[in-house]
């Protein structure tokens, strides 16, 4: 190849590596201007605020509803059941006619006795003026002394033989009233167990009816060891309220006060019993109802209180998300306690015045940046409702 021509072709390599090296230089110098993708934007979350306020320190637990008074309803004469005069699981007051046994048999005993009684009154009216004449002869030596004691005897056997009868019209009378069986307490009546037209007797092992009390009753629960050692006698003597809802109540609609405490702990369970009185308007309540108990203690302690939803779960443990002055998240345990009015009692953790995310947790991360929504404590709502 002549001298010439190879001298070109170095020359034309040489620009052309030139024009590559060029090339990729300024693509180089865009690819470093080109802006890359945009960051992500922090989360917005629900955050609200820690605070405090005094609460009552509840316990819950199950129990069942047992009557204040419950009364068996036996015949105490034989005879005839002629009528029953209540409707079966009606209420009934003290003193009303529940059931009527055949009367005839025992005012014909009264009107007997009534008679064996005023022949007793005539006895006792002659044997007394016998006494009266003879203690005059008596005096004047007209009559002896052995016939004298003859009269004074019997005007005291006609005096005795007088309260005798008298005390037979009492129990006849009885019997009679015991014809008419009347409530002994206000309550609410069972079924009638014996029908008109049957022999019923006091040896009748079968009640004519039941009656429970209606406008008070009782809620039985067991209470463990240690609730009872830090509520029940840590109370000292003071009274302990307790609040009552029935399967079917969402709430604790009724509420009652702490009335009696077994005397023995049960070492098998480790739990005692405990029984509280409640208030029973218009009779809704029936023993042997479920019920749904709080104990609450006697003194208000304060307590810092958050959202459940704030709550996260680390295997066994409880955190929250605590959220800085810089914005960013951060993972803190917490130690919870009981729940009051729908919030969380946090023991230990947190203080009063920190914000935590209440709403959109599975969202972020601790350390993570987010844009905080301020809102209410319980009050959290999500981002959809919102929209």
């Amino acid at each position: 190849m002549p001298r010439r021509h190879k001298q070109f072709v170095l020359v034309a390599a040489i620009a052309g590596l030139f024009i590559v090296g060029g090339g990729l230089t300024a693509y180089q110098s865009r690819a470093a201007a080109a802006p890359g993708p945009a960051a992500a934007a922090p989360a917005t979350v629900d955050v609200a605020e820690v605070g405090s306020r005094l609460v009552t320190e509840w316990q819950q637990y199950s129990g069942r509803l047992e009557a204040v008074e419950r009364v068996e309803v036996h015949p105490q004469v034989s005879g005839i059941l002629t009528a029953v005069h209540f409707k079966d699981g009606s209420l009934v007051k003290k003193g009303d006619l529940l059931f009527t046994i055949d009367p005839r048999p025992f005012a014909a005993e009264v009107a007997r006795a009534e008679a064996v009684v005023a022949a007793a009154q005539a006895r006792a009216a002659y044997t007394a003026d016998d006494l009266a004449r003879s203690e005059r002869l008596l005096a004047d030596n007209a009559i002896a002394r052995r016939d004298f004691d003859e009269k004074q005897n019997a005007s005291r056997e006609a005096d005795a033989n007088l309260q005798a009868a008298r005390a037979a019209l009492r129990v006849a009378q009885l019997n009679l009233e015991y014809t008419h069986i009347t409530s002994p307490i206000t309550g609410r009546a069972s079924r009638a167990e014996v029908t008109v037209g049957n022999l019923v007797a006091p040896s009748d092992s079968r009640p004519l009816t039941t009656l429970v009390s209606a406008d008070r009753i009782y809620v039985s629960f067991d209470v463990d060891e240690q609730s009872y050692l830090k509520v029940v006698s840590g109370a000292q003597g003071k009274p302990l309220p307790v609040h009552l809802g029935l399967a079917n109540d969402e709430n604790y609609s009724l509420e009652g006060i702490l009335s009696s405490v077994d005397n023995r702990l049960d070492s098998t369970s480790g739990t005692i019993r405990v029984r509280a009185l409640v208030d029973n308007p218009g009779g809704r309540l029936v023993p042997g109802l479920y019920a749904r108990v709080r104990l609450g203690g006697a003194d208000q302690r304060d307590a810092l209180l958050i959202d459940e939803k704030a709550v996260g779960t680390d295997q066994d443990k409880r955190f929250v998300l605590v959220v800085g002055a810089d914005g960013k998240t951060a993972y803190r345990e917490v130690l919870l306690g009981s729940i009051q009015e729908g919030l969380r009692v946090v023991e230990s953790g947190l203080k009063a015045g920190e914000r935590i995310v209440v709403n959109g947790l599975q969202r972020v991360r601790p350390g993570d940046a987010i844009t905080p929504n301020a809102v209410p404590m319980g009050g959290a709502t999500t981002l959809a409702q919102k929209g």
